[in-house]
């Protein structure tokens, strides 16, 4: 520690100096019964709430959030996708040492960006367990986009069992929660660890059905957040198209889509203009295990019929898999992620995302390749085939910029975020200099990204897959951002 101390040398008075102070938010961490599948089961809440409570807050100002822990074990918050001063992150070990039962930590850092973004626990499983929450952060110059309504959407997986016997389980057998699934024609490839979820809309099961209003003509804004531990969902409203106007909290050009993969831990903003009457918000789980929904509605008395699941997933054969191409730059295909069968619907792609403003940058660059691999058999998730607890620290130099291979050997997708720093996707966008900054990229199975990222933001930075369940097997990692020693 004593190494780490000379070389990030910003201090945090000095980055908080100058900022703003917003309004100071007062959490509390605790356990919570609750019934989202018609049978009680223990949670983990926020200010007694799952999700917790939405945090505001404007661009430029001084955030202050006190976090109490009134759990029997250690506790955090992070602030998923926000650029802070290291030691403000939230990872325990990392970042700084936790939240010990009983006590308050203070988290305070300035808001340099606006968007979307959401905030979780980092200890253990406690993700899982219900410690998430929406957090957005108002543009201070005019939003580029116009809406005249604003709803956040945020999807979950819920199971009754408790996240470490989950975990005891998938050491066990890799394959513990497939038991009994007959994958139809043969081979494909593995689209979740977990079944048996309760799939949630802000807290809300299907059965429930949460619903917003709107007025005809008005254009709504949502922000969709995938806060699942395991899934990976399909989003649509038929009858309507969406305009994605941000992913991950960064304004994009905007598209035109009918449906969004959404790999766990991204965001994106949509605005629909729905005419009359109500639409269905449906969240397919990506094997069709279940769904989460709601209505968008001009009158809370309406009903609106749940659409049909689309069919299961085309197995690919063997024999497929050996004409797959491997290892290609999936940021300039169409592919996002296990795919369905063909559908008359227009689907966001990776390729079809263009940064808004300019994102170019210069400065020496260095090279690293980052290949995601893993054993399901003995559910050992890696990198370069070596678990967090074997590997040693990545190191980035301040001030250069790092182009990373994402090289996912694995038949499973992988969706790696990255603290404290953007990956800048290398979609083609970037011959132009507008590549679109994510928090968290997507790697489809067998295949490659290809990220860049500017090293501007000293400190230490975990790196991992955001498969709750893959990073807690090993997908994980520390970055440091190192400084020049002048000693």
């Amino acid at each position: 520690m004593i190494m780490l101390r000379k070389v990030f040398c910003h201090s945090l008075p000095a980055l908080l100096s100058f900022a703003a102070e917003a309004a100071t938010y007062h959490l509390t961490i605790e356990e919570k019964p609750v019934n989202f599948s018609g049978q009680p089961a223990k949670a983990i809440a926020i200010n007694q709430q799952i999700p917790g409570p939405e945090l505001r807050f404007q661009e430029g100002e001084h955030v202050v959030i006190k976090v109490t822990n009134r759990l029997k074990e250690e506790t955090s918050l992070h602030w998923h996708g926000l650029i802070t001063p290291y030691q403000m992150d939230g990872v325990p070990g990392i970042s700084f040492n936790g939240i010990k039962p009983g006590e308050t930590f203070t988290y305070r850092f300035p808001l340099k960006q606006n968007g979307t973004y959401w905030y979780h626990s980092h200890s253990g499983l406690q993700e899982q367990s219900g410690v998430y929450g929406s957090l957005i952060i108002e543009p201070k110059k005019k939003d580029p986009f116009e809406f005249d309504r604003d709803y956040t959407v945020l999807l979950s997986d819920w199971t009754n069992e408790d996240p470490n016997q989950v975990f005891k389980n998938l050491k066990s057998d890799g394959d513990y929660y497939k038991k009994g699934e007959t994958a139809k024609g043969g081979y494909q490839p593995d689209l979740s660890d977990v079944t048996g979820y309760t799939f949630l809309m802000n807290g809300t099961p299907p059965v429930k059905n949460w619903q917003a209003l709107f007025k005809p003509g008005e254009k709504v804004r949502l922000r969709l957040i995938n806060a699942a531990s395991s899934t990976y969902f399909d989003f649509r409203i038929p009858g309507l198209t969406m305009t994605v106007v941000q992913k991950d909290g960064q304004n994009i050009t905007p598209v035109k889509v009918e449906q969004i993969h959404i790999a766990n831990a991204e965001t994106f903003d949509v605005i629909v203009e729905p005419l009359a009457n109500a639409y269905t918000l449906f969240a397919e789980a990506v094997d069709r295990t279940g769904y989460a929904r709601g209505t968008l509605t001009t009158d809370t008395a309406l009903t609106v019929i749940v659409p049909e699941i689309v069919p299961e997933l085309d197995s690919v054969k063997k024999a497929e898999i050996a004409k797959m191409k491997p290892f290609q730059n999936q940021g300039v295909t169409n592919t996002s992620g296990p795919q369905v069968k063909p559908v008359k619907r227009r689907v966001l792609h990776y390729s079809d995302i263009r940064a808004l403003n300019s994102t170019a940058s210069e400065g020496e660059l260095q090279e690293l390749t980052v290949n995601l691999t893993g054993e399901m058999d003995s559910y050992s998730w890696s990198f370069n085939h070596k678990t967090y607890d074997m590997a040693k620290p990545i190191e980035f130099e301040f001030g250069k910029r790092v182009r990373v291979r994402l090289v996912n050997r694995t038949m499973m997708a992988h969706p790696i975020h990255l603290h404290g720093l953007w990956q800048k996707l290398q979609n083609g966008y970037e011959k132009e200099g507008h590549a679109p900054r994510m928090h968290t990229v997507n790697v489809p199975p067998m295949s490659e990204r290809v990220v860049e990222i500017d090293a501007d933001n000293p400190g230490r930075w975990a790196f991992h897959c955001h498969l709750l369940y893959h990073a807690r097997a090993g997908m994980f990692r520390e970055i440091q951002v190192r400084e020049s020693s002048t000693e």
